[in-house]
């Protein structure tokens, strides 16, 4: 996650790396780099025209120090707008292009836009998220903390969506929109298993997104975001391509469906919106994978799709909480690879109890089954069982198979709804 990870410190300013090594490995910084060597032809190469290795010396400045003067020079002729270097009778071919402004458009789903249309759409309707609060640390200490991320509007009188862990455990929250203007907000419900939570401001005539539709999302198409990275660089936006649309992750033991992208993703990301190229919203960014001096990764960012976290968002802003948790009723664990493997599986769910009266009975799911497959999906674990039921409310309907007594059966369960005090169960 990144809204929380990212506290006000120096860590970025005190931040050192190590020089190459010997060998030639990678450095583990990679905003180290090392000079490299001017060719120069050896005296003892004569003819041959071997190539012996030097560092660059006072010749050389000298003749860089030169390119630095002539481009100085140029950068100059190219102010004047002469298309003549002052002194000289050199000429430089000027753009004759007229600088054409940006134009606000509205957000219309049947018409394209262009990158910088899609940001002056949207960005009044974007905001940074500022928190503060206080944790226990190991000594059982009060300290206090402050935390950035990011949001948008969702109505014009003042709903903003952001992730349920960018204000998580925060008393105190600012939300600052693009004009300047910083307001006091509330929470008016979040989500941990979604990750989804809905702030209110007390502001009228704002501008608003548009919500558009997470499920036509197509591997290629264009992915937009505009946030607050680092917490400083606010109202940034950068751009990529959805890698992948329907991708399953965990998080600290917590399934989400995810929308893959490779566009940059940052601290102080979280909770921004994820937009295509009509300008319409299709996701709510959440979550990248870290890069590591041993296993360097880039370009793994990941947004939780609109259809959901909307779906999620409308019933924080009704009744203060999800009402609509699909629940099955089971106590289960992912079967042991060993048992698996010892029956010929590939994995699977072990229901070691069902609810009384619960959706699972009626559905006629016992103690001792092994459920392989929900909805289409193969099921080798719990987290992807977790991962199928968070994608249904309460009453979908869906086909379950299982394995009892070496038998492979079929069976429809209608999903309940999760009670309001949560249980062990499923």
């Amino acid at each position: 996650m990144l809204g929380n990870d990212y506290k006000w410190n120096e860590r970025f300013k005190n931040f050192k790396g190590t020089a190459p090594e010997q060998d030639g490995k990678n450095a583990s910084l990679t905003h180290w780099r090392e000079i490299p060597a001017i060719p120069v032809v050896s005296s003892e190469g004569g003819i041959d025209g071997k190539v012996a290795q030097r560092k660059p010396g006072f010749k050389e400045m000298k003749i860089a120090m030169c390119y630095i003067l002539a481009g100085a020079i140029l950068g100059a002729g190219i102010l004047y707008g002469a298309g003549k270097i002052p002194g000289t009778a050199a000429q430089v071919n000027l753009s004759s292009r007229t600088v054409q402004q940006v134009s606000v458009k509205a957000v219309d789903s049947s018409m394209k836009m262009s990158t910088a249309e899609v940001y002056a759409a949207n960005v009044n309707s974007v905001v940074s998220i500022n928190c503060s609060g206080a944790t226990t640390n190991y000594f059982g200490q009060s300290v206090p903390y402050a935390s950035s991320g990011s949001g948008f509007i969702i109505t014009n009188d003042g709903y903003i969506m952001t992730n349920a862990h960018v204000v998580d455990g925060a008393n105190n929250i600012k939300v600052t929109v693009y004009s300047g203007s910083t307001y006091d907000a509330t929470v008016v419900g979040s989500d941990t298993d979604y990750d989804i939570a809905v702030l209110k401001i007390n502001a009228n005539g704002l501008s608003a997104v548009t919500i558009g539709d997470s499920s036509g999302v197509n591997v290629g198409d264009s992915a937009l975001v505009i946030g607050n990275p680092l917490g400083e660089l606010t109202f940034s936006m950068s751009s990529g391509i959805i890698s992948c649309a329907n991708r399953t992750i965990n998080i600290s033991g917590v399934p989400y469906q995810m929308i893959q992208v490779d566009t940059s993703i940052n601290a102080g990301n979280s909770g921004g919106p994820l937009l295509n190229e009509y300008g319409e919203v299709i996701g709510v960014v959440s979550a990248k994978y870290s890069s590591y001096a041993t296993n360097p990764v880039e370009g793994l960012g990941f947004a939780i799709p609109i259809n959901d976290a909307f779906s999620v968002a409308k019933d924080l802003m009704t009744n203060k909480s999800v009402t609509n948790k699909a629940c099955i009723g089971i106590t289960a664990a992912t079967l042991p690879q060993a048992f698996a493997q010892q029956n010929g599986l590939h994995g699977g769910v072990y229901v070691y109890s069902v609810d009384k009266g619960s959706a699972a009975e009626t559905a006629g799911l016992q103690s001792g089954d092994v459920i392989v497959k929900m909805d289409g999906t193969n099921i080798t674990s719990m987290q992807e069982l977790s991962a199928v039921k968070k994608s249904h409310s309460a009453g979908d309907t869906v086909k379950v198979e299982i394995i009892r007594n070496n038998q492979i059966l079929q069976l429809s369960l209608t999903f309940e709804a999760q009670p309001s005090l949560s249980s062990q169960s499923n």
